[in-house]
This record gives structure tokens, sequence and C-alpha cells, in this order.
């Protein structure tokens, strides 16, 4: 499964030419016309970028911007040219802001380059006394080195680039354990437990890693004893 990518444009010609380049190029894509569509699909398919048309059928796509925002989201905004305001709080808003017309393969090389800031930002977490260094392969409490395997790593890197929100069991067998179907397996479950059992004080109450039953798991890196309110 590549990366998520939610393109919200009214413009189904455009929408077609952008979900099949961006396809080619790897990436998982769904598109909405509407800001109601795209709400709806937010919370069912949480994307890694959301391309938003500033104008929309049914509102503004800076305010749906405002509802959908999250940590680890991108955000490109789409502007009509000449519309020198619209691109400037698009720019001050979001991850980038782009003008039709454009060359398509200038929007996938934004998207990329979006994807590498994310990417950047999420190289290291902390969880109170925590330090997960992602690129190093390394985890530390108090100068002490935690042992992590490779999958622990990757489990917590994708669950840190989602903090605040549900990542559902199914997602994580497709995209950490690269799983193309959805077995039965109590897998992640498992890795969790151990997680926990290495990075919470008190794994039985945990502060950073949340169950959200059945769905799946919710990080919180400022730590709290109960799951945070999540849509």
């Amino acid at each position: 499964m590549g990366r998520r990518i939610l393109i919200v444009e009214d413009r189904s010609s455009l929408c077609r030419l952008l979900r099949d380049r961006l396809s080619a190029e790897g990436f998982s894509v769904l598109c909405t016309a509407d800001a109601a569509a795209a709400r709806k699909a937010a919370a069912e398919w949480p994307p890694e970028v959301i391309l938003i048309d500033v104008t929309l059928p049914d509102g503004d796509g800076f305010e749906l911007f405002e509802q959908l925002k999250g940590p680890g989201l991108g955000v490109i905004f789409i502007a009509s040219r000449g519309q020198r305001a619209q691109k400037i709080r698009g720019l001050r808003l979001g991850d980038d802001c782009i003008t039709r017309p454009f060359d398509p393969e200038e929007l996938i090389a934004r998207v990329h380059a979006v994807l590498r800031r994310a990417c950047t930002a999420a190289d290291r977490v902390m969880l109170g006394p925590v330090v997960v260094d992602f690129k190093a392969q390394q985890a530390m409490r108090g100068g002490q080195p935690i042992h992590l395997t490779h999958r622990e790593y990757e489990l917590l890197r994708y669950l840190s680039r989602r903090r605040d929100q549900v990542v559902h069991r199914d997602e994580l067998l497709h995209d950490v354990w690269g799983y193309t179907e959805s077995p039965i397996t109590r897998s992640v479950d498992h890795a969790v437990a151990r997680l926990r059992r290495k990075i919470e004080v008190n794994p039985h109450q945990p502060r950073f890693i949340h169950t959200v039953h059945g769905d799946g798991y919710c990080l919180t890196v400022a730590g709290q004893n109960e799951l945070p309110a999540v849509s």
C-alpha cells in the first residue's frame, strides 16, 4: 500500500488526471468532490497528504483544513491564478500552495517534498523520559539504552507519524507487517504489549500507547492516563 493522498477537488477531469499521475508514482489516492465527502473519507481512510482546492461547492477549503489538520498531516492548497490573497493564506496555513493551471509533475514534486519534511520531523520522538531516534535506531531512558527490534521501531514510527489519531489494526498489518490481506492474527497486539513493557512506566496503565477497543491504537506523545478524545 502506497502513501495515502486525499484529493479534494470538484473538477472531475483534474481529479482523474492527478489520481492517475499520483497512482503511477506509487501513491494510494482517493478523490472527493466536496468538503462533506472529504471529512468522511479522512475519518475512514486517514491520509498523509491532502490536496485541497480552496474553493469547494459546499464550503471553504481553508475551513476544511482547520477541521482536518493534525500532527503529521501534510496539506497542499490548490488556488486560482491571480488570487494572490488565496495563495498567501494557503502558504501560511498549509505546507504549500500551487496555482492553476499547473504542471502535474511539479505538483508530484511538491508532494514528495512535503512527505520528506514530514519524515524528517518524525525521525525522533520523546515519550516522557524515553527518547527514540528512528534514524539511528536508538532508544534511551535516562541515558540507558532500551533494546527495540526493527519491527518495534517501525511500529512506533508509524504510530508517531499519526500521533493523536486512531490507527486501525488492519492498517498496521498492511503498512508495517506487509500483509496484502487482513489475516486473523494477534501480531499487532503482541507487538504493542512488548513495546509497552519497554517504554511505559506501568504497561497496564499506559500513558503513551492507548488501545481503542475494536479499532486499534493511538499514540499520545504528551502522555496521559486515559485515551484523549479522538474523532
